[in-house]
Order: structure tokens, then sequence, then C-alpha cells
């Protein structure tokens, strides 16, 4: 069967960030930079070569102050490590539309086996007759176990940030 590249849709996909924030409260943020890259057999998704990039400077979360911190060396040290990556090991189909997909994600140099939980929407043809695949991932992280480990702690005891990160994808593909 032939190889199917599809590109990713950049206006109309997100990657977005959740973390508890003192323990009370949600912080979210998303990047504003990324790009990927995915191949099928056919239009057959449990057979994609699936590769994300993710630029760490392009971090937002709509406070000036947080983002520098974030991007600093207390976090991303977006200077020294400029770059997000994940590439698929392997999917594992099911029989709904969820899918899961393995593979190693890479943060200040670190790389570790991660599992994204992958609901597959559908394949349409948009108004424009560009043929699209769309997709919600979604995951939590330990930030520490990727070298993201600065914290403080409340009075109570509690931590300022948690530990678990919540990672969301929308993402559209569009075949080509």
């Amino acid at each position: 069967m032939a190889s199917t590249t599809w590109n990713l849709d950049t206006a109309h996909s997100e990657v977005t960030f959740k973390v508890k924030h003192l323990v009370i409260s949600t912080v979210s943020g998303k990047f504003k930079n990324f790009s990927s890259t995915l191949s099928t057999e056919g239009d057959d998704f449990t057979t994609a070569k699936i590769a994300f990039e993710i630029e760490t400077a392009s971090l937002d979360t709509g406070m000036d102050m947080r983002n520098d911190h974030l991007r600093g060396d207390d976090f991303f040290n977006a200077e020294a490590f400029p770059k997000i990556t994940f590439v698929a090991t392997a999917i594992r189909p099911s029989a709904t539309s969820e899918h899961e997909i393995e593979g190693n994600l890479t943060i200040r140099d670190v790389t570790k086996p991660v599992t994204f939980k992958a609901d597959f929407g559908g394949i349409t043809k948009d108004p424009y007759g560009q043929v699209k695949a769309g997709f919600e991932v979604e995951g939590k992280i330990k930030r520490s176990e990727f070298g993201l480990s600065w914290n403080a702690l409340t009075e109570a005891g509690g931590a300022v940030v948690s530990d678990e990160v919540k990672i969301q994808a929308n993402v559209q593909y569009i075949k080509q």
C-alpha cells in the first residue's frame, strides 16, 4: 500500500497544558509554535509514523512574568533547550475511536517513554476540497522526570506547582 503524507494544519491545531497551582487552582498555557510530520499506509492511522516538535520559547500562559520564569532555567531553559520533541513508537488501536500512542518525549534533553490517549475524530473534506483528519490527544507527565524540578512550598506545606502536568493537543492534518 502506498504511503500517505499528512501535513499539520497549524491554523486548526493547538498544544496546551494544565498544572495545579497552590493545590487549589489550575494554570493553563499553550505553545504557539509547533510542527508535526505524519505518514500512514493509505488512510490507516494505526500504521502512522508521527513526530512532533514544539518551540519552548513560544510558551504562553497569558502572563509575561510567569512566561519568562517558565522559559528560564528553573523550567524549560528555552535558550539552551529550544525544542520539545515527541516521536511515536507504537499505536495501540481500540474498538472505539480512542487509541493509545506510545512514544519518546524529550524535554531538556531528557527522553522518557510516554503514552497518550488519542481520540480519532475522523476524516472529512473541507469546503476547499482538502481532505483532513482530526485528533484530540491527551496525557499526563511528571515534570520532575524531565528536569523541570523547580518548586517551592506554601506555608501549609503544599507544592506551589504540581509535579503532574496535563498535556492536550487538538490537531488537524491535511492529506497531501
